[in-house]
């Protein structure tokens, strides 16, 4: 809840100096000092008053010295959730025990992406402040004012200080607010909102319920990493049915069929593929290793809280492997997620989605949720560019997780949990049939079963009295199977992976040195069957790193950050990373970034296409290769990004530039050049990416929200000692998003155009299977129209359409008719291999 009160006559006698009102979280007189003592700090602020009753803090200052969101920012750091930033957890844990807020607040402790309040309920308790604006533009309180439910007799009248309390009344949200003198108004109570309604001058009550809504996509003004938020609003964009669905509305992250058999998906960032961005779920491993090829499947949109993006290298802390950016995805959260949550959707392909979420708060201290997904897919006879193969598998997907989180006394918490995933899917063509076809050559067609075991935890402990200072342990293990068989070609692999990081923080004299040190470990154990050959290795890192903040003044902030690693398998490597904030003037942020990345390959998993083609594999090792006789992979990325805020139509608006530059010392090369064979090696020559990207967003009328953006790649390699460009991979994307909300219906529209990309070569194959060296440059068209129903809004139904223009590759497989004959590739993938599909879906919440 905010509300910017910019009225005439709301200005003192300095013209600069503004009236703002805000919701902050807190539950005793020492938040009150703590509060108004942390609003004070900043240059530029006049006054502080916040009320304990209304949660509101009314502030005075010179905005042009300060912004009210900064202000908001040092109040969360000293502690109190509000409505531009969530307090961190280490910071609130360490508040004294009468401090404890987010049991009792609306906010609930949850990262807030709109409202604050909770759900109006029945026999809720709504609270509110009636004040009165005086001719000097200050508000004072109204002692007396009735407060009662339309159409009831239960009322109250408001104190001394304005305020009032009542209690909810089952299937009433309107409000009649009265005073001797002035005309009476009916106020509509929407989500148990604490509202402050204040008197006009032309004696009219005029509620002002807070208005200001956080974008569904934001950034953290403050923090030196640029860290882009996807929260559940923008994930609610599209039918989100995994992760890899969830970027269809994002600019800086592509999504594209690996082949057209197996239906797995690869994202882009940066023109890199996805095996260099780091996938974690909540700071742990996320899909990796094996699970590359099907990891954005492997993470059900509906148990997504939020996404969290960063390009270019991240912290040392999480590790060493993020070379074109970090993926953080944060799964709901057992003390703040609804109660209930139910997702269904269905497609004109009859795939169908169910997804279920409980949570239960079992006392003060314990909390727990369960997450249950699955997705299914019978109809075989999807063929849309009529080549005789399934557009998409079939078969089965299930996931359960089940989560537990603890709060303790005295600054401690915990989190456990495990996960499960089974995935089963069958694809090829129309007609295959496992039990009848599988092992002969009559009938193209595959099989993946996926068995996935999870289980983390995770501990830490803030020092009372010392808020600055904590430590943390991350624990995580993973058992993945994999048996695989594509037509004639057999693969089957399995890894297991132990993780632990330990961190300490504290700061060097005062919170202008901050640092962060520990230590980590992390194992794999790899076992793959490729044919006859079988490929095994077990890769033990441990490691330790240290991270120094240092911040002189408010507009500057500065990361350096080291690691050392041993790799059993190549030695020792230290990763060096720097990250710069500057804020030249309010609202301009300047970033800047660089650092080295290192990451082992796994061939076979990270390109599982070339199995879907008659293509000899080859691997030209070398003595000092250790996986697959191949070296590791290295690079060092630099980037720059400026954000600047303006005014536009009225209404805030941003735009945002960066550019990023990719350098490989060392690469495992994957060679499609030759049509007849895949040949890994180690990189010799250059290869390089340059990333740049513009995008806007701005809001033309109220409540319509509109992103533009476009993004330029140049990604080469050398190849055999000749430089080429990467193949499909295009240069130039533009991009388009309308987001517009009114009285509960929400319509999203997404326009996408992908420019040309390189093909591999064909010339050498019998010109029937040759196909172009470029691909034709397309749009791409998504939209979504959703309407909530019900009183209280809990109950959602939307309708969508993916890929509305029906553009297809028509011919995404190379000799099709002759699926085990020497041309056959189902891999040379540049557009899209479905044509027009339509969706459908509904979404149930019980806070």
């Amino acid at each position: 809840m905010l509300l910017f009160l910019f009225s005439k006559n709301c200005w003192s006698q300095n013209t600069n100096d503004t009236t703002a009102v805000a919701y902050v979280a807190g539950a005793c007189d020492m938040c009150k000092t703590r509060i108004e003592k942390a609003a004070l700090e900043r240059k530029g602020v006049k006054s502080a008053n916040w009320n304990l009753t209304t949660q509101l803090l009314t502030v005075s200052f010179n905005h042009e010295q300060v912004t009210l969101e900064r202000i908001l920012c040092r109040v969360a750091d000293r502690g109190h959730d509000n409505d531009f930033e969530k307090a961190k957890d280490a910071v609130y844990d360490a508040l004294p025990s009468c401090c404890a807020y987010r049991d009792k607040a609306t906010a609930g402790g949850q990262t807030m992406t709109g409202s604050a309040a909770v759900t109006l309920a029945e026999n809720m308790l709504v609270k509110g402040v009636v004040m009165e604006e005086n001719k000097q533009g200050t508000f004072v309180p109204l002692t007396g004012a009735t407060v009662q439910w339309l159409g009831t007799t239960t009322a109250v009248a408001t104190d001394s200080s304005g305020v009032f309390s009542i209690r909810s009344v089952k299937d009433i949200n309107q409000l009649i607010i009265s005073y001797v003198g002035y005309k009476a108004d009916t106020i509509t109570v929407n989500n148990g909102a604490e509202m402050k309604v204040i008197m006009a001058s032309g004696k009219q009550l005029n509620e002002v319920t807070v208005t200001s809504r956080m974008r569904s996509t934001y950034l953290s003004s403050l923090s030196p990493i640029r860290t882009q938020v996807m929260t559940e609003r923008e994930l609610f964009k599209a039918a989100c049915c995994n992760l890899g669905e969830s970027f269809e509305t994002n600019p800086s992250v592509d999504v594209s069929y690996n082949d057209a058999v197996t239906g797995s998906k690869q994202i882009q960032l940066l023109g890199l593929s996805g095996n260099y961005t780091q996938l974690t779920v909540e700071s742990l491993p996320g899909p990796r290793g094996l699970a590359t090829a099907f990891g954005l499947n492997f993470i059900p949109g509906p148990f997504v809280e939020s996404i969290q993006l960063n390009k270019g290298v991240g912290s040392v802390v999480n590790g060493f492997e993020s070379i074109a950016g970090q993926i953080n995805v944060e799964l709901k959260k057992p003390q703040t997620a609804e109660r209930v949550f139910v997702n269904a959707y269905i497609n004109d392909m009859t795939k169908t989605d169910l997804n279920l979420v409980l949570t239960k708060k079992l006392n003060d201290r314990w909390s727990t949720a369960l997450m249950l997904h699955d997705n299914f897919q019978a109809r075989t006879n999807v063929d849309y560019n009529n080549d005789g193969f399934r557009d998409n598998t079939t078969g089965n997907l299930f996931a359960a997780v089940n989560r537990w989180n603890y709060n303790g006394i005295k600054g401690f918490e915990s989190q456990l949990g495990f996960k499960i995933l089974l995935d089963h899917i069958t694809g090829g063509q129309t007609g295959f049939r496992p039990d009848i076809h599988q092992g002969g050559n009559s009938l193209y067609g595959l099989g993946i079963q996926t068995n996935r075991y999870e289980l983390y935890a995770k501990a830490g402990y803030v020092f009372p009295g010392k808020k600055y200072k904590s430590i943390g342990v991350q624990f995580s293990v993973f058992d993945h199977q994999q048996d695989a068989y594509y037509g004639l070609t057999t693969y089957d692999g399995k890894q297991q992976n132990i993780y632990a990081n330990l961190i300490y923080q504290s700061i060097i004299g005062s919170t202008i040195h901050k640092f962060r040190t520990g230590l980590s470990f992390l194992s794999d154990q790899y076992d793959e069957q490729f044919q006859a050959d079988r490929y095994k290795r077990k890769e033990n890192v441990p490691g330790g790193f240290f991270e120094y903040t240092f911040t002189p003044v408010e507009k500057l902030n500065i990361v350096a950050g080291i690691r050392a690693d041993h790799n059993n398998l190549f030695g020792w490597f230290a990763t060096p990373r720097l990250h710069i904030r500057y804020e030249p003037v309010t609202g301009t942020t300047i970033r800047m970034s660089a650092g080295r990345g290192q990451r082992t390959a796994n061939i076979f998993a990270e390109n599982n296409s070339v199995f879907v083609s008659a293509r000899q594999v080859q691997i030209l090792a070398t003595s000092e290769g250790r996986a697959y006789g191949l070296l590791p992979e290295i690079a060092w990325n630099k980037g720059i990004s400026i954000d600047q805020k303006f005014k536009l139509f009225g209404r805030n608006a941003n735009m945002a530039l960066d550019f990023f530059r990719n350098d490989f010392k060392q690469q495992v090369i994957t060679d499609l050049e030759n049509p007849r064979k895949v040949v890994f090696y180690n990189l010799d020559g250059k290869s390089f990416s340059n990333s740049f990207q513009a995008e806007l967003n701005l809001e033309p009328v109220k409540k319509l929200e509109w992103r533009l953006a476009y993004r330029f790649y140049d990604v080469q390699m050398t190849y055999t000692s000749q430089l080429l460009s990467k193949p499909f991979t295009a240069r130039h994307r533009a991009f388009s998003n309308l987001a517009y909300e009114l009285k509960g219906w929400k319509m999203d529209y997404t326009i996408n155009y992908i420019g040309t990309k390189r093909i591999t070569a064909t010339s050498s194959n019998p010109p029937v299977h040759q196909r172009d060296q470029t691909s034709p440059s397309y749009v791409l068209m998504n939209a979504q129209l959703s309407k909530s129903l019900g009183k209280n809004k809990h109950t959602e139904v939307y309708l969508g359409g993916e890929n509305l223009t029906n553009f297809l590759q028509r011919d995404a497989i190379l000799s099709p008719d002759q699926p085990f004959g020497p041309y056959f590739d189902a891999a040379m993938i540049w557009g899209p291999v479905t044509g027009r599909m339509f969706y459908a879906g509904i979404r149930w919440k019980l806070k």
